[in-house]
């Protein structure tokens, strides 16, 4: 399947979750310039120049001559800031970069509540389809009314409300998704030769990203964490399940072990993703990132580590951005062995800035790569043990998401034999080291 990645933000998380969501990449969140709410369209369109001249990451903006579009587009006569608007984004449309964007107001404010861990909408992340030239659902999120109702990872959205949406924009399908609290919107799914209605009613979506349970074998109790979105509070939720697991309060035996479950998570924010990463190792490269200028940054663990117990990651193709960083440096710092399917491929890092009217702009700043000098953009990583689900499983687990993480789950199942069997290894090597 060929996607264009489009990384897109309605909210926060990877950008825009207000109505759907994004497939997020490291994302920073800045003010930028503030010209006052009174800006004129002329002004706001200078701002927005200014802004990718600056700090765009391809120092060539794709081959076009950047300068002469600034006058050509400020030689014109707008209106109204809606006229504004769409010269931004045909500007911003030479570029070719799915995941520079403007955002309108109301778009930029979507974004931002996104980021605070709660959304409006049906609650999906959506990409290009290049083949069909409609748009693909890279991942519900999880228990939001599109998970709900059924629309799984990999579904063509072939209508909005009879809506055809073959050439669609996104930012075109944002909007006829989008609506107020407690209204319905149909989407028509094409899953392979169907075509499925699904009436979905808009909610407000609470995002709690950590979710855990424990697992029960003769060797001990597994903590099962799954992370669904790199949110504002997706660090502190993962050190306060690590921390459980490392001391129950109950009472009980401390874990044996780890399964980290990043299927379907778009991404989100960097800094999430790296201070997630310092509570798995202590030392050791997480992600380096590169920008116009070939200025590196490079981010690395600080000794800080909660835990060093076996761990396996599962990943598959809704695992996207920040979910990359955090499993690439996982799995080239050998601490987990990741198991599922090859991840999505986002190697972008977006700043998004607040413009002088309220609006924002996402602009593409830089690259990453994993710790070993990967750059898995449009290739996705890799997972060490490759385990796939039929149609059927996955529609299974959709159907009942009781099942997500447990046995009954075929990549779950799979991931916990690994670890045990890591498990098994790691306590063979301290009996023997003891018995030197």
């Amino acid at each position: 399947m060929a996607l264009a990645k489009r990384g897109l933000v309605l909210s926060a998380t990877a950008f825009v979750l207000t109505t759907i969501a994004v497939t997020g990449a490291g994302l920073h969140l800045s003010q930028g310039q503030m010209l006052g709410l009174n800006s004129s369209p002329k002004e706001l369109i200078d701002e927005v120049w200014q802004i990718i001249n600056r700090n765009y990451v391809d120092a060539t903006f794709n081959g076009q001559d950047w300068r002469q579009l600034r006058t050509d587009y400020l030689d014109r006569t707008y209106s109204e800031p809606e006229a504004a608007y769409e010269a931004i984004e045909e500007m911003l449309g030479v570029l070719e970069d799915p995941y520079t964007r403007f955002m309108d107001p109301k778009e930029y404010q979507d974004m931002q509540i996104d980021t605070s861990g709660s959304l409006t909408g049906v609650g999906i992340q959506i990409a290009k389809h290049e083949e069909s030239d409609r748009l693909v659902v890279v991942a519900p999120i999880e228990d939001s009314p599109a998970f709900t109702a059924g629309v799984i990872a990999q579904d063509i959205i072939y209508a909005i409300d009879g809506l055809d949406t073959e050439g669609m924009d996104i930012n075109e399908a944002v909007q006829l998704i989008r609506g107020e609290e407690g209204t319905e919107v149909v989407l028509t799914i094409q899953r392979g030769n169907r075509k499925i209605d699904f009436p979905i009613t808009r909610a407000q979506i609470e995002i709690h990203p950590v979710r855990t349970r424990f697992e029960s074998t003769p060797q001990g109790n597994v903590a099962y964490i799954r992370l669904t979105q790199f949110n504002a509070n997706a660090a502190e939720d993962m050190r306060e399940a690590i921390l459980e697991a490392e001391e129950p309060p109950n009472g009980e035996a401390p874990v044996i072990g780890y399964i980290l479950d990043l299927r379907s998570n778009p991404g989100g924010l960097l800094y999430s993703s790296i201070e997630i990463a310092r509570m798995w190792f202590d030392r050791g490269v997480i992600v380096t990132t590169s920008d116009r200028r070939g200025e590196v940054d490079r981010q690395e663990a600080n000794n800080r580590a909660l835990t060093d117990k076996p761990m396996v990651v599962l990943v598959d193709g809704g695992s996207a951005s920040a979910s990359e960083i955090l499993s690439g440096a996982l799995q080239d710092n050998d601490r987990a062995t990741l198991v599922g399917t090859q991840t999505f491929g986002k190697g972008l890092v977006q700043s998004v800035r607040r413009l002088g009217n309220g609006s924002g702009l996402a602009v593409t700043i830089a690259r990453y790569r994993t710790p070993s000098g990967r750059d898995i953009h449009e290739e996705g990583i890799m997972p060490d043990v490759v385990v796939e689900m039929s149609e059927a499983e996955r529609e299974a687990l959709q159907e009942d998401n009781t099942k997500i993480g447990t046995r009954e789950d075929p990549q779950f199942a799979e991931s916990l034999e690994i670890l045990l069997e890591d498990v098994r290894v790691s306590r063979g090597e301290q009996i023997e080291a003891i018995a030197r």
